[in-house]
């Protein structure tokens, strides 16, 4: 679960390809047919768009709209509430004024999918988040979606790996803690951190049922899982989202992937820039990106919304810069030359 911000520092996570998911939703577009929930890119923001890199507006609109579970509307272009913590993910970040601005500057740039969970700080991450934005006014659609998780434990900075706990009991309790500390009546969105093997699935899946149930979340989603996992956990109640582990340069979660864009359920892909790997001097696309005129990580994000129109990235970071250079990436059009050239230079062998 370790992080890193674009700079590079630490912040501490087959089968055939589909058709590019942006070129489907257009196709889809120009055929009259229904994207939903993947409602596709506004023609506002493809008037936008350069021929050569990012949109003359930055706006996470210009990535396209999804309607994770049917009914939460969000721009595709997410933000990662990780690196807004201290290192290692423990405790708080040493640029705490520069990461209220920046979280205040997202309802500015159209982004409204906010991923976060209890595990970073511990607490630190939606702490901040409450702190600069509720009542998470000022946002498209029907306002912020915070996305948060719970069962999955930080003993202590040093320690890894993280460790997951499923008992029913502690996740309505963490449940119940993330309304408090987000300041919200509801979670829109929930995921289940990590699923305990020491745990009965089924059990694990029945609580979230009954969080659902209770009113205390809107939708839920699971964390690092096969497609054997979702299927099972679709039989007790309705997974709206899958956040994975995906990149570029990482895509031992593809079949996940597959499998989620012919539901229709959203894959939210951490790690989107491989720990800064994607973003850093000589990354493997990096000529791609020079010819472009754009940054690495501007082509790595891109990729990634191109990839499928289920994908939701959610690079995080600790810099206004950065914020503003990411959620740029939104307005890029790759060609299929240069979709099919990125993916080939990077694709694990």
């Amino acid at each position: 679960m370790h992080k890193q911000d674009n700079d590079g520092q630490r912040i501490t996570g087959h089968g055939d390809k589909p058709e590019p998911g942006r070129r489907r939703l257009l196709a889809m577009a120009s055929a009259g047919l229904a994207a939903a929930p993947f409602m596709g890119i506004a023609s506002s923001a493809i008037a936008q768009t350069q021929s050569g890199g990012a949109a003359a507006t930055v706006n996470a609109s210009a990535s396209g709209e999804f309607r994770i579970g049917g009914d939460l509307t969000v721009n595709r272009l997410g933000f990662g509430g990780i690196p807004i913590c201290g290192p290692m993910v423990w405790g708080e970040n040493d640029r705490r004024d520069e990461a209220i601005q920046l979280l205040k500057r997202l309802p500015e740039l159209g982004v409204n999918l906010i991923d976060t969970a209890d595990a970073y700080g511990p607490y630190v991450s939606e702490n901040l988040i409450a702190e600069a934005l509720a009542p998470y006014e000022g946002f498209p659609y029907e306002g912020a979606q915070i996305a948060t998780k719970g069962g999955f434990v930080r003993p202590n900075p040093e320690t890894d790996p993280w460790v997951a706990v499923g008992d029913p009991a502690y996740l309505e309790q963490c449940v119940r803690m993330s309304l408090r500390r987000l300041k919200l009546e509801q979670i829109n969105l929930w995921h289940l951190h990590r699923v305990d093997p020491d745990v009965p699935e089924t059990v694990q899946y029945e609580a979230i049922k009954s969080f659902i149930d209770k009113g205390l979340i809107r939708h839920a989603g699971l964390s690092e899982v096969s497609i054997e996992q979702i299927e099972a956990a679709r039989k007790i109640f309705p997974v709206a989202s899958v956040q994975n582990r995906y990149n570029l340069n990482d895509r031992e979660h593809e079949d996940v992937l597959d499998y989620c864009e012919k539901e229709g359920i959203a894959f939210i892909p951490w790690w989107p820039l491989a720990f800064g790997t994607l973003a850093r001097p000589g990354a493997v696309h990096e000529e791609i990106a020079k010819a472009k005129g754009v940054t690495n990580a501007q082509l790595a994000i891109a990729w990634l919304l191109q990839r499928s129109p289920v994908m939701l990235p959610i690079p995080g970071t600790s810099r206004l810069a950065h914020l503003e250079e990411n959620v740029a990436a939104a307005g890029m059009t790759l060609t299929d030359e240069e979709f099919e050239a990125v993916d080939s230079i990077a694709r694990p062998t």
